[in-house]
């Protein structure tokens, strides 16, 4: 089974375009540097809200990537964009990723 993190957030629609373009250099330094990181999927809902489904090797791996936050640049630029949290959620998977 594979841990998901699932984040519910704000973002203006002024801002939509630029949260698109942080995005790719977000992605590469999860790649880079997380351990257990597996891939992800953005998913625009209706109004300024947004949902980020996040998919790590381990409940551990997650944990510790909670932990550092956005301690890189491409990291740090996607989630200053972000005006709100709504919510977190940690879960598993019953089917493999990509699936």
């Amino acid at each position: 089974m594979t841990t998901v993190e699932i984040t519910r957030f704000r973002v203006p629609a002024a801002r939509a375009d630029a949260l698109l373009a942080a995005r790719p250099a977000m992605l590469r330094d999860f790649q880079a540097d997380r351990t257990g990181f597996l891939g992800a999927r953005l998913i625009r809902l209706a109004g300024d809200e947004w949902l980020d489904i996040v998919f790590w090797g381990s409940p551990e791996d997650f944990a510790e990537s909670r932990r550092r936050g956005g301690d890189r640049a491409g990291i740090q630029a996607f989630f200053s964009l972000i005006d709100e949290v709504i919510s977190t959620e940690e879960g598993t998977t019953t089917d493999p990723v990509g699936a």
